[in-house]
């Protein structure tokens, strides 16, 4: 067997380009955020396709509303649609023309003390004696031991131990 290779005078690029083309949108297509099915992309290439044609026509945005009566489905899906199918986006891009403020700005940071347990906290060791707010500060956000609280007030591990128990009772009953 004689097996000749013809040349058939093509390029390379012209059988490799839709090959390409579909590992590319595969790729796109799973290393999303989220993933979203294709029947969900397909609906939102309709509603966009929609859009167009009906902005062409009303000469002006149309409503979800009236892309739900084009394209015959419920107008809740194409909010969803449009939901899932949208890009996540950068928290540095602006929220509006108008203002400058981005995403990141907009977020509220979460600030410890102003929890509403550790503002009641904070005012419950504040109504403590001063020896008693002192064993709780070494002991919990110092971090001293029994021994080293009773070193540094003059009593015993033993007195320390009970106090503690005693103040710590009291907030739970106040708290």
């Amino acid at each position: 067997m004689n097996m000749q290779k013809e040349s058939s005078n093509k390029k390379f690029s012209t059988y490799a380009y839709y090959y390409v083309l579909g590992e590319v949108t595969t790729y796109i297509r799973e290393n999303k955020t989220i993933k979203v099915s294709r029947d969900l992309v397909r609906i939102n290439k309709q509603i966009e396709k929609a859009k167009d044609i009906l902005r062409q026509k009303l000469l002006r945005e149309p409503s979800d509303y009236e892309i739900s009566i084009f394209l015959g489905i419920k107008e809740e899906e194409i909010g969803f649609v449009r939901e899932v199918c949208s890009y996540t986006k950068s928290l540095d891009e602006g929220l509006n023309d108008i203002e400058q403020n981005s995403y990141y700005n907009s977020v509220g940071v979460y600030d410890r003390n102003m929890d509403i347990t550790i503002m009641t906290l904070n005012q419950e060791l504040d109504c403590l004696l001063p020896e008693e707010k002192q064993i709780i500060y070494d002991k919990y956000y110092n971090g001293y031991t029994q021994s080293e609280i009773s070193s540094n007030l003059g009593i015993s591990q033993a007195q320390v131990s009970r106090k503690e128990n005693k103040i710590l009772e009291k907030l739970k009953v106040r708290l």
